[in-house]
């Protein structure tokens, strides 16, 4: 039913506009509470075999949404009724922005997947906290805040600018993430490099430290998929050396090989996400468990599209999973899919539990 809706309305609109559409279904539907509790009811059933803890944390299973949907935190009822296990929120940045100038958002039909130059578009760090402070949840579910770079901040102050959104965002944050990969805010991912990333990373967790001193909030690093392999191995490294809590792999991607979409689409700039990143995505996950082993906590994301591709992020050391593109082309049944698929494979698996099965396939080529 939705795929023929989607064809026949969605793709004929604007993504952005269609994506606000949604968005404003999604906020008007959660705020009913008869309709709500039958969404969910139909869309987020529950599976006691996917229960999943992470950063100290438990949920329902191991599969969010990953940050880029819900930018302000005005949705985040609305999408733990859609069966979402975890929401991470943002890009949030210190100071409000509008984003790169529209049109910024293209769906690449044939290839399952998106581009998007949005420019991390939001309401700044002060709104999103008063929000979050201000929230009284419909839904428990655990809240990820993802923190970036304002664009009009220079690289040299860029220290200063995510520490003082980890200031005002990381006491309403079960776990906070430094997004360093965007290739949509100039110069970000230069941070990525290791003598950058140090100091970036050691003052967010200082002030995390220092705001919320009754709890330790897990701090994540999100790296893009064009690092080098040795890279990938240097942020690891670090990421042990600092005592961070997690790495997200990976963010959208620069590289156009194979697409089949026409060339004026493939020919835009920003970050692609979707199906066609999913190899490379994988990769880099493996490479990262191989690395870092049980140390470090791993979220897979990146070219997610169903039970099967959430299941081999497990195996190859993801403890928690996100999606997001493959909401726009499957949606609203997509978590139910997932979750019902996945506790499938989990029963005719060899393991017991979903964390047996995490790193599986590294652990045996190892």
């Amino acid at each position: 039913m939705y795929k023929i809706f989607f064809n026949l309305v969605f793709q004929r609109m604007d993504p952005e506009k269609a994506h606000h559409l949604a968005f404003r279904w999604i906020r008007l539907a959660v705020r009913i509470p008869v309709l709500r509790t039958f969404v969910a009811a139909a869309l987020a059933p529950r599976y006691r075999e996917l229960r999943t803890e992470a950063f100290g944390l438990r949920m329902h299973g191991p599969f969010g949404l990953a940050a880029g949907f819900d930018k302000n935190a005005v949705a985040v009822d609305g999408m733990a009724m859609l069966g979402f296990d975890h929401i991470e929120i943002g890009t949030v940045t210190g100071e409000a922005q509008p984003g790169n100038p529209r049109k910024r958002l293209f769906r690449l039909v044939p290839d399952r997947a998106l581009i998007n130059r949005m420019g991390f578009n939001n309401e700044g760090s002060l709104a999103v906290a008063a929000r979050l402070a201000s929230r009284e949840p419909v839904f428990k579910t655990v809240v990820g805040v993802n923190i970036g770079k304002t664009k009009v901040v220079p690289e040299a102050e860029a220290v200063a600018d995510y520490v003082k959104s980890a200031e005002r965002l990381a006491p309403f944050a079960d776990y906070l993430v430094v997004n360093v990969s965007s290739p949509n805010t100039p110069g970000l991912r230069n941070l990525q490099a290791v003598d950058h990333l140090r100091p970036l990373l050691a003052a967010v967790r200082e002030a995390a430290d220092r705001i919320v001193a009754h709890r330790r909030v897990p701090l994540l690093v999100k790296i893009a998929p064009d690092l080098a392999d040795e890279d990938v191995d240097a942020v690891a490294d670090l990421a042990v050396e600092l005592g961070l809590d997690g790495i997200i792999a990976t963010n959208t991607t620069i590289a156009r090989e194979g697409l089949k979409s026409e060339a004026s689409l493939v020919k835009e700039t920003g970050g692609l996400s979707g199906a066609p990143l999913k190899e490379r995505s994988l990769e880099v996950l493996r490479r990262l468990y191989a690395r870092v082993g049980d140390r470090i906590t791993l979220v897979g994301v990146g070219g997610v599209e169903n039970a099967e591709d959430v299941w081999q992020r497990i195996l190859a050391g993801a403890t928690l999973v996100q999606g997001y593109s493959a909401f726009v082309y499957e949606g609203p049944f997509w978590s139910r899919a997932v979750h019902k698929g996945l506790a499938a494979r989990l029963r005719t698996s060899p393991y017991a539990t979903l964390a047996d099965a995490v790193g599986a396939d590294v652990r045996k080529t190892a």
